[in-house]
């Protein structure tokens, strides 16, 4: 049985600032979806979580990837939701809905969106990953560790279900004009893969498939924000979702790149370096509007109905990562706005410091 999962992720409004969402906008979310798509049978199934200040709606659906009536329901959840966050005068009400009204779907249209449609395995596994605060690169290191180096993901040597590698499909999301994509396999284009994905900000992971049965085995948001509004609207908070076990990585091998707490551009404003943390499921954010998060729920499903998630950062050993990564944090914000402690002015969305340099630019003079 061919099941699509979709992941679609928006900021629709946070308590006191960039906190958390209220447990009433979770719940008006939540409500809408149950009640315009669970009783109407256009979803299977579906889970409601909270990543920071934004809000996942996992669903579970036969109706194939981009689908009008399923994108327009989340639209529809989050617009519901929106009317709450005004009522109770929540911060950045509506703020990741970046168009007036729904059209068609809503990639491009501020939420981040992740989808995959597969035959479902007598025990399909996978991973939803959500981040907060930073960019759509942010899962590209831990992505290409779990997927094509043996250090990390040692089922590349010991499982024959792997032994030819994975298709990584790239995106420039610096072209604006379309899609701009590119495909690679490991392991004879590694060093081309990697050559790309350094830059984070510009090339990222779109989907990875399977070179032994030509499965998907990865999507990740890919979606700029400022690429939409023309303007800083906060960072694109990335989801990803991830199937495990069998011809993939196992779960293991996906979450332990995580640990490393890599830098990413988030943070602050959108406007700063910061250590990627892996958190709780629901965990709010707080220091410097940050550090940049991610949690991982882990998911088994059946004819499209899905387990409760099993929490994946919720285990004693991410409380150490997690004490390492706050130490990474805390030196990089020593240095404040110097060097790379903040983004390049190419890459900075907030348009105070834009503005600041046009008109610094002008007194510039040249000296004979």
């Amino acid at each position: 049985m061919k099941i699509v999962v979709s992941v679609i992720k928006a900021d629709i409004g946070s308590i006191g600032g960039h906190i958390k969402p209220s447990q009433k906008l979770k719940e008006t979310v939540s409500n809408y979806i149950y009640e315009h798509g669970i009783k109407t049978k256009e979803v299977i199934d579906y889970r409601i979580s909270s990543t920071g200040d934004d809000i996942a709606i996992l669903m579970t659906h036969a109706k194939g990837t981009l689908n009008e009536q399923i994108h327009k329901l989340a639209w529809d959840a989050f617009v519901e939701g929106t009317k709450v966050a005004k009522e109770q005068g929540l911060y950045g009400a509506g703020q990741d809905l970046l168009k007036d009204a729904f059209s068609g779907n809503v990639k491009g249209m501020g939420p981040a969106v992740a989808e995959m449609e597969f035959d479902e395995r007598p025990n399909e596994s996978f991973i939803e990953f959500a981040a907060d605060k930073t960019e759509p690169g942010a899962y590209n290191l831990p992505f290409y560790l779990a997927f094509a180096d043996p250090m990390y993901c040692a089922g590349l040597m010991l499982s024959p279900s792997m032994n030819k590698g994975f298709k990584f499909v790239i995106m420039d999301v610096s072209h604006t004009e379309g899609d701009r994509l590119i495909e690679l396999s490991t392991p004879e284009e590694l060093y081309d893969i990697a050559a790309l994905l350094r830059d984070n900000h510009r090339f990222v992971i779109e989907s990875i498939y399977s070179n032994n049965t030509g499965e998907p085995a990865a999507s990740v948001s890919t979606t700029r924000l400022h690429n939409i509004a023309g303007k800083y609207t906060g960072k694109d908070d990335p989801v990803a979702l991830v199937r495990v076990q069998g011809a993939f990585p196992a779960t293991g091998e996906v979450l332990a790149p995580f640990s490393i707490g890599h830098y990413v551009a988030g943070f602050m404003r959108g406007s700063h370096t910061g250590p990627l943390m892996p958190v709780k499921a629901d965990c709010p954010i707080s220091y410097f509007d940050g550090p940049p998060v991610v949690s991982a729920q882990a998911f088994s499903m059946r004819n499209g109905k899905l387990t409760e998630p099993a929490d994946a950062f919720d285990q004693p050993f991410w409380d150490w990562v997690r004490d390492q990564v706050s130490q990474k944090a805390m030196e990089i914000r020593r240095q404040g706005f110097s060097g790379c402690a903040m983004l390049p002015y190419s890459e900075l969305e907030y348009g105070g410091i834009v503005e600041k340099m046009k008109k610094l630019d002008g007194k510039f003079k040249i000296r004979k």
